[in-house]
């Protein structure tokens, strides 16, 4: 069995943000070599996701708009965690949308339905942070 471990950055010029890193996943596992096995890619960082769903920006408008309902950034006193700290919505909003995905492999490719793509989500951005994709397989 092969194992293939890459960091992805990212650097997030807004608190919040949805990026679709396929393909960033895809060139890893072209890189990999790898052709059968599962891919985790994750957050190395607690006010960040990682996700699978469909890239439809009137979605991803859906997403932040009810993620700011379930956990609200301000007032940021509502939260004992924001003590000296502003980022106790990112948190909650980590915990909503998952750590990572995991993604088969079969014959080369991330073996995906029709629609899903994977995403980065970034909860408190304005700062470089880190995905890890790890690959394992044949």
């Amino acid at each position: 069995m092969k194992s293939y471990r890459k960091e992805l950055s990212f650097n997030v010029p807004t608190r919040r943000a949805f990026i679709n890193i396929t393909p960033q996943v895809e060139q890893c596992l072209a890189e990999s070599g790898i052709k059968e096995g599962l891919i985790l890619v994750n957050p190395m960082h607690i006010t960040a996701s990682v996700f699978i769903n469909d890239d439809e920006s009137g979605l991803h408008q859906d997403y932040d708009e009810w993620l700011e309902r379930v956990a609200p950034h301000e007032p940021v006193s509502q939260y004992r965690h924001n003590v000296g700290e502003d980022n106790a919505d990112a948190h909650m909003k980590r915990q909503v949308m998952g750590r990572e995905a995991v993604v088969a492999v079969t014959e080369g490719k991330l073996d995906f339905g029709t629609w899903e793509r994977i995403f980065y989500g970034e909860f408190d951005g304005r700062r470089k942070k880190r995905v890890l994709v790890k690959i394992i397989g044949e």
